[in-house]
């Protein structure tokens, strides 16, 4: 093998090392980036959740409010509300007698 052959397989071995390197950086990386990913979607689900509690309190309120101190509008629609709302109990109790 000549020394120029030498020179150029000592040169592929640094740049194959470096590559190796730089592979081995992109993994841990990545297995960051993954388990940073998985953190998020986990806040998400639990922010997602408590919006959807936060609406329904809201919506309570807002139907609470309106019952006592709401346009005729408002205290109409609520009226609505409550009677559907008895009407999805009474068939409740009637299934669970029958």
């Amino acid at each position: 093998m000549t020394e120029n052959d030498e020179k150029l397989l000592a040169d592929f071995e640094l740049r194959m090392r470096q590559l190796i390197y730089l592979c081995d950086t992109l993994k841990d990386e990545n297995s960051l980036l993954k388990k940073q990913l998985s953190q998020k979607k986990v806040e998400v689900e639990s922010l997602t959740s408590q919006i959807e509690e936060l609406k329904i309190k809201y919506d309570n309120v807002k139907f609470a409010r309106s019952l006592t101190s709401g346009s005729s509008e408002e205290k109409e629609q609520a009226k609505k509300r409550l009677s559907k709302l008895v009407r999805d109990v009474d068939k409740c109790i009637t299934m669970l007698k029958g």
